[in-house]
């Protein structure tokens, strides 16, 4: 049985964000696929760290600048290591590559930091994005030292091929890898009548999430709820910060509502789902759960980014705040509307995350690299060019760090 060894930035919470459920996905695959799976991370559990060891995962805990790390990866022998995240690439890739050559490496970039951060910067400063930013150096180095990195967006590996040159045979699209017939269970698929109330929900810790809430405090909700005087606005999120809860308003029906146990449970009790993402990247966890539970989005651009399917969407996409509180009374007032948008969420859900579409392809993919993987890092060689920087400059960093926290005990 090959080993596999997931580094993670963090354990994974598939209760509090979208980056934990696709780190699940993730490990079911190579658990499922016959490997033996380890998850390694230097940061501290939660009581919302997922019990991996009930999946027959075996949890390590690693710490940072240790040369133990070096030791753990000689024992394990892994046929392949996953970074999760450029940044733990960043700080333990020349240690890998050191002590376990053999070893393929895949980045799950999880979404591309640079875009993100480019245009988290465009909004805060009202200029236009520039991706070509610090993260972009730093993201894209890793990139190419990776043997594969994994995508979540269309729209981002159409970034990095077309306006960073990355090559094709370093990418490889693996969107959200869903059941499409979860969403037809009764728990699920409450009909129109059964549900009401707006909701969002999202991490508080993650900027996007907290722009939108402000979002739909100060320039959405004043507007929509004089339109749809019966309704509430729920919002959900883990980790919320005093600021958060002072936008907690029960007379003004705007409402504050913590952590959900269940995203997909709570998301199937309400009507409609308002998403009015001004920024971010990757594509967006809690639509995918709208689209499962029936829940019909209205959406930003950014919001639906790479997720449309010839324009067809469960709602509707618009930047406009006007035009957003006209569809959002629309799609919550109008069951037929509402009714042909949770079937478009439907069809969407099995046309473009189908689990069984895309597993087969990506474990052939690991396979032929896996097989050929000195030829493969030859036709790349540019990333053993930056792995030769790389390991010289986080390799000395990394003793020096290491030294001075022994001399310090």
């Amino acid at each position: 049985m090959q080993t596999v060894l997931f580094i993670g930035l963090v354990w994974p919470e598939p209760q509090s964000s979208a980056a934990g459920i696709r780190m699940l996905q993730l490990l079911e695959v190579f658990s499922e696929s016959g490997y033996a799976v380890h998850f390694a991370s230097a940061a501290g559990k939660t009581p919302y760290s997922h019990p991996l060891g009930e999946m027959g995962i075996t949890e390590l805990e690693i710490k940072l600048n240790d040369s133990s790390f070096d030791d753990l990866i000689k024992t394990l022998h892994p046929a392949i290591v996953v970074y999760d995240r450029f940044m733990i690439e960043e700080q333990y890739g020349w240690r890998v590559r050191q002590s376990a050559p053999q070893a393929l490496t895949v980045l799950d970039t999880e979404d591309l930091h640079l875009l993100r951060k480019a245009r988290q910067e465009a909004k805060k400063q009202h200029t236009s994005t520039n991706i070509y930013n610090e993260t972009a150096k730093r993201e894209i180095a890793s990139i190419l030292r990776s043997d594969l990195s994994i995508m979540i967006s269309k729209a981002e590996v159409k970034i990095l091929r077309e306006q960073f040159h990355v090559p094709a045979g370093l990418l490889h699209y693996l969107p959200f890898l869903e059941n499409p017939n979860e969403g037809n269970t009764s728990r699920l698929s409450r009909d129109f009548e059964d549900r009401k109330d707006f909701i969002f929900i999202g991490n508080f810790l993650h900027e996007p999430n907290w722009h939108t809430v402000q979002v739909l405090s100060k320039e959405i909700w004043p507007l929509l709820k004089k339109r749809v005087p019966e309704a509430e606005m729920h919002i959900y999120g883990a980790y919320a910060s005093e600021k958060v809860y002072q936008l907690h308003r029960p007379k003004d029906r705007f409402l504050i509502k913590d952590r959900a146990d269940d995203a997909r449970a709570t998301m199937g009790k309400y009507r409609v789902l308002l998403a009015p993402i001004a920024f971010g990247a990757g594509v967006k966890g809690k639509i995918v759960d709208a689209m499962q539970t029936g829940t019909p989005t209205v959406s930003s651009t950014v919001a639906a980014e790479s997720m449309t399917d010839d324009h067809r969407w469960n709602g509707f996409v618009t930047d406009d705040v006007a035009d957003f509180v006209d569809k959002a009374t629309l799609l919550y007032r109008d069951k037929a509307i509402w009714q042909a948008a949770q079937v478009v969420g439907q069809e969407l859900l099995r046309t473009n995350y189908n689990r069984t579409d895309f597993l087969e392809a990506f474990l052939e993919k690991l396979h032929d690299i896996k097989a050929n993987l000195l030829e493969h890092r030859q036709a790349h060689f540019i990333g053993e060019i930056l792995h030769s920087q790389q390991f010289s400059s986080s390799k000395y960093m990394s003793l020096w760090i290491e030294t001075k926290n022994k001399k310090s005990v």
